[in-house]
């Protein structure tokens, strides 16, 4: 094989200097990408500016597309544009440890095989912790969900267990679905046919399990603990409550129905006693501290219940 090359895809919407910030810190890994492909969904110029004033500085080729519709099929773009042996995804609030790459790729290369579909790699800064990973512990007790190791997802319930309750590893370590805040996923995955699904549109939730949980049909998935990022959580370009609510529960349900199949009484028990869980945990939240924006999750929750009941 040839010196393996990265293509960077990352979509971005009203983030100016937070892309100004990844296309720095990719210029300081050990391994260079080979380009990066920006896709901007901004309504104003100022992002296409700033790529344009800093473009030439980097050793890496920088492209930029105009392109609407959602991180999803921004994604898509992306991958229809890029020409390397491996297309990574990185959001623009991502900051890469400099031996990322690198990291990953040593994965790629132990691969002889060619099994590994796709890596994922580790996000130091949003591991839970103890004590915010206790709701996950009332979900065990009450038996609520059937699977709890990080990055597995829940094949009789419909949910993916977070990938933050992981904590620091060194190694690999299996997984059912990986983020697309910071990924390696190898071409062939899409030259076979891979990508996002167009149900994902506008405000990104679920999306990047919907895609991985199809590819790991076929290809192994894996996290890499030294492939080490953090992630700033950037409050741009973010959806309000009301809408993160309606997707927790449609896209969720999408997920389930496409890759488990036609839904028993079982498994749809399962789903929405789960949700009717999650809709009591909130509006308790809502008051006790007395938050209009739980009050928005609530009604977007609502919303997303009479969604699925229309057939969604």
């Amino acid at each position: 094989m040839d010196i393996p090359t990265i293509s960077v895809v990352t979509p971005t919407f009203h983030r100016p200097e937070e892309v100004r910030g990844l296309l720095s810190n990719l210029s300081e890994q050990s391994l260079l990408p080979t380009e990066v492909i920006l896709i901007d969904s901004s309504p104003d110029d100022e992002t296409e500016m700033i790529v344009r004033a800093v473009k030439d500085q980097y050793q890496f080729d920088v492209k930029y597309i105009r392109q609407g519709g959602g991180t999803a099929i921004q994604r898509n773009h992306g991958i229809n544009a890029a020409t390397g042996h491996f297309v990574a995804f990185v959001d623009d609030d991502v900051r890469l440890d400099k031996d990322f790459f690198k990291n990953i790729l040593d994965v790629f290369g132990q691969d002889s095989e060619c099994k590994i579909g796709g890596v994922v790699g580790y996000r130091a800064n949003e591991y839970f912790g103890a004590d915010a990973s206790q709701r996950w512990r009332w979900y065990k007790r009450l038996g609520l969900l059937t699977e709890f190791e990080p990055g597995r997802y829940d094949f009789k319930s419909g949910y993916p267990i977070n990938n933050s309750l992981q904590p620091p590893f060194s190694g690999t370590r299996e997984v059912d679905f990986m983020t697309t805040a910071c990924a390696v996923w190898r071409r062939e995955v899409f030259d076979a046919g891979g990508r996002f699904h167009e149900f994902f549109r506008d405000y990104g939730v679920l999306e990047d399990a919907h895609f991985s949980l199809k590819a790991g049909r076929t290809w192994t998935l894996l996290q890499c603990g030294d492939a080490k990022c953090e992630e700033l959580r950037s409050p741009h370009g973010r959806a309000d409550r009301r809408r993160i609510g309606y997707k927790c529960v449609a896209n969720y349900y999408f997920v389930f129905r496409d890759i488990v199949g036609p839904l028993g009484v079982r498994r749809s028990f399962r789903f929405w006693r789960y949700q009717a869980f999650e809709f009591l945990r909130i509006a308790a939240s809502a008051l006790r501290r007395r938050r209009w924006s739980d009050v928005q999750e609530l009604l977007g929750r609502i919303e997303g219940v009479l969604s699925v009941a229309r057939g969604i």
